[in-house]
């Protein structure tokens, strides 16, 4: 098997899995009870805390830990948006958002009254800054934008969008799933900041989200003390415990693993632009994060591509994990004007650590020969 869905989910790191293992069985304890072996899973808890703050530049009371990318996205929007409706309620986002920040978005302006503006990109995928500095008016209170595209790997002029923010008095959050472990992130440009383990090789069901000090946040849930009064229920040890080593696993490793895939993604692509005659990348001409390509396949489809692919070995995607069974076509590669059969054709290769260069030989290979055959 070629596995090339990295962005949807990366396998468990074994020394990650290492330091889970004692959370199942002998760290046992309600992190919330005060007996011995309460405080002792609190202790763990704790420690992983410290270190998440320490990568990410920031302090342990700033992170919130959550059921993963998802929740913390939608804890985020849905909570800062209501903890300072007082003050407007003019939300802005941008049209190539994953779906866990669109339908918060979505959710607010037909059920609570806000007003949402979603941005539109440049035909690569690119947020101008300009566009958002056009779009805040007085009552803006919320601006949200991903850093890295989790379809087409596009990168988000951050730097700029946070400046603009910050001179308007906007709070900033950014969903950041996608690009941890892949690009530097730290969390002095962002007021808040979402991020997923089993993006960055650590267990399924696990994330955080950064919040700075100070600022308010309406509880999207009820019944608990946990997280400060942010985010209720009993706290789920073995995954923080596991998110934090994976994270400091990404960390380490980033200076050796981001220059040693972003080649291969691009004989990945230069191999499938050769043999695959009329193919089209997707986001071609803006900075991506070095795992990613997208790839549009002509009078073809990419469920039948799928499909032949997977019976070949490989493994790849449409795009977003959390949308498999939907018919539509991508709403990021429709909102960079993509026409409609050329976005229902789109397919995602994206690459992980452990990907070889005969893994990308054979990968094109396969590419090949199943577009050889759809085309037949």
């Amino acid at each position: 098997m070629i596995y090339l869905d990295a962005n949807a989910t990366t396998p468990l790191d074994p020394l990650v899995l290492e330091a889970m293992l004692p959370c199942f069985s002998v760290h046992y304890g309600n992190p919330s009870s005060s007996h011995f072996a309460g405080r002792q899973t609190r202790a763990l808890i704790d420690t992983a805390r410290d270190e998440l703050a320490s990568l990410l530049g920031c302090k342990s009371h700033e992170l919130i830990f959550t059921s993963g990318g998802t929740e913390a996205d939608n804890l985020a929007v849905l909570g800062l948006a209501r903890a300072h409706a007082h003050k407007g309620r003019h939300l802005i986002t941008c049209q190539t958002e994953h779906h866990a920040v669109l339908e918060a978005f979505e959710h607010l302006e037909k059920n609570e009254e806000f007003s949402v503006t979603k941005l539109a990109v440049t035909p690569s995928g690119l947020l101008d800054p300009e566009t958002l500095q056009a779009a805040l008016r007085p009552e803006t209170t919320l601006v949200s934008i991903m850093s890295a595209n989790n379809e087409t790997g596009v990168l988000q002029p951050m730097g700029a969008l946070s400046a603009i923010c910050r001179k308007a008095g906007v709070l900033f959050h950014s969903d950041a799933v996608q690009s941890f472990g892949k690009e530097p992130v730290q969390t002095a440009d962002f007021d808040a900041l979402s991020l997923a383990a089993h993006k960055f090789y650590g267990p399924k069901g696990a994330g955080l989200l950064f919040l700075k000090g100070g600022i308010k946040l309406e509880a999207v849930q009820r019944g608990g003390n946990q997280e400060g009064q942010r985010r209720p229920g009993t706290e789920n040890p073995a995954a923080i415990v596991g998110m934090a080593r994976a994270a400091t696993l990404a960390m380490e490793r980033m200076p050796q693993d981001a220059p040693r895939v972003a080649p291969l993604r691009d004989r990945l692509q230069e191999g499938i632009l050769e043999g695959c005659p009329g193919v089209l990348v997707n986001g071609a001409e803006a900075p991506r994060i070095g795992n990613t390509l997208n790839v549009s396949f002509p009078a073809s489809d990419a469920e039948s591509l799928l499909m032949s692919l997977d019976l070949e070995g490989v493994c790849a995607s449409s795009g977003s994990a959390c949308m498999v069974g939907s018919m539509q076509p991508s709403h990021v590669l429709k909102a960079m004007g993509v026409p409609t059969a050329r976005a229902g054709s789109a397919v995602r290769f994206s690459l992980g650590r452990a990907i070889t260069p005969e893994d990308i030989e054979a990968a094109i290979g396969k590419v090949k020969r199943v577009w050889d055959r759809l085309r037949a």
